[in-house]
């Protein structure tokens, strides 16, 4: 019984701090957890939305580099990218506005792509030749990315990130090494097929054919005519079957290795950190409080304490 009372009370105190922290949190929490938090049902459907405005966007700059539709359609095309830019940049301002660190969301990655959004629009204002910068303008499909966060696909694209950063210096130096064969080989066809084959009239040259034959690539404009030289060949032919399969082992033994852990989708608001897990009540970075959905931050303080 008196556990049962000190229990009853303590769950009293505590759901009377989570009631004070769902008052005391303001227009500016609402909004960071609307924007950056996918596991909420606001910030799912601020995700799909987003997604349709991305694609929608997408597609105008595609239809706008035809000919027949630009001379047809070319003002209502130029107004809806318009829209599009202005919607993009309020987008990213509230995202500036709601984190704590600007600085550090700005410099991230999805932060640059967010800029990309709507810049190089604003750019043409000033710059001549605007048309060049529509290229740049279709890195917002990047932002898809963004949404991949949400609940559903984070698993997914959080251990393709995590195993290509860890296998990234094991790539690095087979890369080296491979490299290092193919001025070796090449080199070595200079010196076979130089004195008999036009093709091969230089060292560059003969590197160029030893990286499209061991690419399996084989344009066919350089051939070896030489019986040594097509020996050397067939050998690079097979040797190029093998190192294929080497970077694909590498990442599936990372993909193995990152599958062990959880992802999710939520973000510190302190320095917009990300990967933490499911259990995190606190920023591994920072050690600023986490917001988790259908718990309060004073409970996570509670917890930590």
């Amino acid at each position: 019984m008196f556990g049962r009372g000190i229990n009853n009370r303590f769950g009293y105190w505590r759901s009377c701090l989570s009631s004070e922290q769902k008052k005391s949190r303001t227009l500016r929490d609402d909004v960071r957890i609307v924007i950056f938090e996918a596991g909420t049902k606001a910030g799912k459907a601020f995700d799909v939305g987003l997604i349709v405005l991305i694609l929608a966007s997408v597609i105008l700059v595609m239809l706008d580099s035809v000919p027949e539709i630009h001379a047809r359609l070319g003002d209502w095309l130029y107004l809806a990218e318009w829209a599009f830019t202005v919607v993009f940049a309020i987008e990213y301002g509230l995202r500036l506005w709601s984190i704590q660190n600007r600085w550090a969301y700005a410099r991230s990655f999805y932060g640059v792509v967010d800029v990309m959004g709507f810049l190089p629009m604003l750019l043409s204002l000033w710059i001549d030749g605007s048309q060049y910068f529509l290229v740049v303008r279709v890195l917002r499909v990047l932002r898809v990315f963004r949404v991949l966060r949400m609940v559903r696909y984070v698993g997914e694209a959080e251990l393709i990130t995590q195993a290509l950063a860890a296998s990234r210096r094991k790539i690095t130096v087979f890369i080296c090494s491979v490299m290092a064969l193919m001025v070796v080989f090449g080199s070595l066809m200079y010196l076979v097929e130089g004195g008999h084959n036009p093709e091969f009239a230089s060292i560059p040259q003969s590197i160029y054919w030893a990286v499209t034959t061991m690419t399996t690539v084989g344009y066919g404009d350089i051939a070896p005519i030489t019986a040594l030289g097509q020996a050397i060949a067939a050998l690079i032919m097979i040797m190029g079957y093998g190192i294929i399969a080497v970077p694909t082992g590498i990442v599936t033994l990372e993909l193995n290795e990152a599958n062990r852990r959880q992802a999710n989708t939520r973000i510190c608001p302190e320095c917009a950190a990300e990967g933490h897990s499911r259990e995190a009540s606190f920023c591994w970075r920072c050690g600023g409080a986490l917001f988790q959905p259908g718990r309060s931050n004073a409970q996570a303080d509670d917890q930590g304490s």
